[in-house]
């Protein structure tokens, strides 16, 4: 019995031996190979380079996240950037100061290659005004009485186009720079206020009064006029209407006239004008910053354009007249128009003792 037990233990001791032998033999040591985890497989298709691109959305993903809800809890003025840039297109009309003003409800460019004509008493082929919109033009200065049309414009923060005539641009340059200044457009309207229609004169000499003009203007604020101009007496001809094309200057009649110039009073100007407004709902407006009863009229009459529901459209020119240099020379020559370099007159002419 006891020789059986112990042949049974050394058979379980031989056994044990023989499969640790086995095991050591045949097994790979943790201390003689990396292991083969799937960490050091998993970096091989991530290189750094690839990584950052995913990292860089995910940042700005989360930014524009905390961005948005930092300007969904923050005040109002915090979140303005987009709109920023609108007040600088606007910047004319944010100097003004009445909150009432007419001002102007829309600026047009004039493209005037071949010479369009504007007022449907003659140019029937523009209508781009819509109902209740107004053009505002003066004719015949620059004259004493401008500056006081001038202030009536700006109080209620509008614009114009002036038709000056040659001879008085001579007589008040500076006028015509205050014009100029206060951001008005200004074509011409002749030289001597000429009636171009006139049974005796030439075809040389309307092109002579034509040229004067825009000549006398450039000179007397020392830089091209707009190609606007404006017949006086509206009277053209087909000889003056094709030179005009010719020169790609544009031309102007009139839908509303004020007949300011044989108005004998403020009241009479404004009510010529309201009055023929209330018909043609619409259009060019003529009057003249020469009559003195214009220059008195303008307040009142602006304030009832307002009050009418009317809006003024303010028209420029898409490119500056270039004037002929030869005109130019005669005027500079034989007329002896002043430049915009003129002293004025206070650095000339002082008061010491009264």
């Amino acid at each position: 019995m006891r020789n059986a037990l112990g042949l049974m233990l050394a058979s379980v001791v031989a056994a044990v031996m023989i499969a640790g032998v086995w095991y050591w033999s045949s097994s790979p040591r943790a201390d003689a190979a990396p292991p083969q985890t799937t960490a050091a497989r998993a970096v091989d298709p991530l290189p750094a380079a690839a990584a950052r691109p995913a990292d860089v959305e995910t940042t700005a993903a989360l930014s524009s996240k905390r961005a948005e809800n930092t300007a969904a809890a923050a005040p109002a003025p915090a979140a303005v950037p987009a709109p920023a840039p609108a007040p600088v297109a606007a910047a004319p009309k944010s100097t003004c100061t009445n909150p009432d003003a007419l001002g102007v409800s829309r600026t047009v460019v004039v493209d005037t290659n071949g010479g369009p004509g504007f007022g449907f008493l003659q140019y029937k082929q523009y209508d781009f005004l819509t109902d209740k919109e107004i053009v505002l033009t003066f004719d015949d200065g620059p004259w004493p009485t401008t500056p006081a049309v001038l202030k009536a414009l700006a109080d209620e923060c509008t614009k114009a186009v002036f038709f000056p005539i040659g001879l008085h641009t001579t007589y008040h340059p500076d006028i015509l720079r205050q014009v100029a200044a206060a951001g008005h457009t200004i074509g011409a309207h002749t030289w001597s206020h000429a009636h171009l229609a006139g049974k005796k004169i030439t075809e040389q000499q309307a092109k002579d009064e034509i040229e004067k003009g825009f000549s006398a203007v450039k000179l007397a604020l020392g830089a091209n006029p707009a190609p606007f101009f404006r017949f006086p007496a509206l009277a053209h001809t087909p000889a003056t209407t094709a030179y005009l094309g010719s020169r790609n200057i544009a031309m102007f009649s009139v839908d509303v006239d004020s007949n300011d110039f044989k108005s004998k009073n403020a009241d009479e100007v404004i009510n010529n004008v309201m009055t023929k407004l209330d018909k043609e709902h619409k259009g060019i407006i003529l009057m003249h910053d020469l009559q003195k009863h214009t220059a008195q009229a303008l307040p009142t009459l602006l304030r009832k354009l307002k009050a009418g529901g009317y809006k003024v459209v303010w028209m420029k020119a898409k490119q500056q007249l270039e004037t002929l240099p030869e005109y130019d020379a005669m005027m500079v020559k034989t007329e002896k128009v002043p430049t915009a370099a003129a002293r004025p007159v206070g650095s000339v002419i002082q008061t010491v003792a009264d």
